[in-house]
């Protein structure tokens, strides 16, 4: 990318403290930048680190949780050295989240009316209430809502409309860069359709900086320019979309990629990754994968590999896959 990304985070680690009093490392060293009018999904199976990474970014961790090392620049600013008092200008404002499960999002007895109206006036956008009003209306129709839908509640919401109703919440201060963790979950297919069709939309029409946190791969195929993978919280393989779905050099992306449906051969058998991913205190010495890798190697089980750039923008942390492209 040329020039200082939009959003720029450089080895960022994450810890939670846990209940013994110990620190248990849920992401390390995790960096990536997205332009404006970019789109970055971040992959990978449950636990991997997805979320907490970008509830960092926000600085909206849990108690527990602890910001260890790393740097985020927005826009050349580092957030992470901003005061809390600052940083609430920063949220909604300029960097804002769709959360995972809209239904627990919004808060069910009041209106999706009156809760747009109160970030718009919170964050200054606007302070006069009929104003406030008429916006919102304008931010439903801009997500396929009906501006008379308004003044009602979540639960007269359908699960794709609640969808839509919180990408409006997301985008009511004019954010630059915008997160979407998660944003398909629990929807029926021809919905989730809808919602990705109506992020990429979105993205090119108000030049978003687009983050999608997701395990689905197919997500990422639709939308998304770049691919972060992370396993067991690292990072293992990034690169464009094409690199990644077409030229994966990680065992665990290829095997991500195998175990998603082929629409162009459907009677293709599914490859499952036997085991799980590793606890948090329970982390492998070496590849955080190596206890589940088909292709590892007697050092994999003790040497971390780094993430080494193999080509033009694609990176990987796999001794082996390094070494065969060397």
């Amino acid at each position: 990318m040329k020039g200082m990304a939009t959003l720029d985070v450089r080895d960022l680690s994450v810890s939670y403290l846990s209940d013994a009093g110990v620190m248990l490392n849920a992401a390390q060293g995790i960096s990536f930048q997205v332009n404006q009018g970019e789109s970055l999904g971040i992959v990978g199976e449950s636990g991997c680190g997805k979320s907490t990474v970008m509830f960092a970014l926000l600085r909206l961790l849990p108690e527990a949780g602890r910001i260890v090392s790393g740097n985020v620049y927005l826009d050349e600013q580092d957030i992470l050295q901003y005061s809390e008092a600052e940083m609430c200008d920063v949220r909604w404002s300029q960097i804002s989240m769709v959360f995972q499960g809209a239904m627990n999002a919004l808060n069910p007895v009041r209106s999706i009316e009156s809760q747009i109206v109160e970030a718009l006036k919170v964050h200054g956008i606007e302070k006069n209430t009929q104003r406030a009003r008429e916006r919102t209306a304008e931010l439903l129709e801009l997500v396929g809502i009906s501006r008379e839908r308004g003044p009602q509640y979540p639960h007269q919401y359908s699960g794709g409309m609640r969808q839509r109703a919180v990408i409006a919440m997301a985008l009511a201060c004019n954010p630059k860069v915008l997160i979407a963790d998660e944003p398909t979950t629990a929807l029926d297919v021809m919905i989730q359709a809808q919602i990705l069709k109506l992020l990429g939309r979105l993205q090119q029409e108000l030049n978003l900086a687009l983050v999608i946190v997701t395990h689905d791969l197919g997500v990422v195929a639709e939308i998304c320019d770049d691919v972060l993978v992370m396993y067991g919280g690292v990072a293992v393989e990034r690169g464009s979309a094409d690199a990644i779905f077409n030229h994966a050099q990680h065992p665990y992306t290829q095997k991500l990629l195998k175990a998603f449906p082929d629409v162009a051969n459907p009677n293709a058998d599914l490859v499952s990754i036997p085991g799980s991913p590793p606890r948090l205190d329970d982390l492998p010495p070496g590849c955080r994968f190596a206890p589940r890798c088909h292709v590892r190697e007697e050092r994999c089980s003790t040497e971390k590999p780094e993430l080494i750039e193999i080509e033009s923008g694609h990176w990987i942390a796999c001794h082996r896959a390094q070494r065969e492209t060397v």
